[in-house]
C-alpha cells in the first residue's frame, strides 16, 4: 500500500471520529434544561418567573436561568461568584435563558443570582 492511500484512510478515519464527536457534543440528553452545562446537576432554585439551574464538574461550577415562560423577549441574566473572586455574568433580552456561565471554585463556596423579568433570586454562599 503506498504512501498516498495510507494518508487517504487516515484522513477518512480522522474525518469519521470527527463527525461522531460532533453528533454526541452536538445532542445533550436535555438542552433545554442542561443549557449547556457540563457535569453533573447539583442544584435548582426556583423563583416567580424562572429557576436558576447550577452544574458542578470537577472544581468548576456552571449556572444557566431558565424562564418558566419562553418564548417572549425579556430582561434575565446570570451570574456566578466564587468566594475571593468576581462575578462572571451574563445578562440582557432573552427567550429562553440566560447563561451558562461557568468559574473555577475548586473548593471555595459559591454565589449564584438568577433574574427573569421582575422575579429573581439569590443564593447566598452555597456549595461550600
Amino acid at each position: 500500500m503506498g504512501s498516498g492511500a495510507i494518508r487517504r484512510r487516515l484522513a477518512l478515519g480522522l474525518a469519521m471520529l470527527t463527525a461522531s464527536g460532533l453528533l454526541v457534543v452536538g445532542t445533550p440528553a436535555d438542552a433545554h434544561a442542561a443549557g449547556h452545562c457540563a457535569g453533573r446537576k447539583v442544584r435548582t432554585l426556583p423563583f416567580s418567573t424562572g429557576s436558576v439551574v447550577i452544574y458542578k464538574r470537577g472544581g468548576y461550577v456552571c449556572a444557566v436561568t431558565l424562564a418558566k415562560k419562553p418564548g417572549t423577549k425579556r430582561k434575565m441574566s446570570v451570574s456566578v461568584r466564587a468566594r475571593g473572586g468576581r462575578p462572571v455574568v451574563d445578562e440582557g433580552k432573552f427567550k429562553h435563558r440566560a447563561g451558562p456561565v461557568t468559574v473555577y471554585a475548586g473548593r471555595r463556596c459559591v454565589w449564584v443570582k438568577g433574574r427573569v423579568a421582575k422575579g429573581s433570586v439569590s443564593s447566598g454562599w452555597i456549595l461550600c
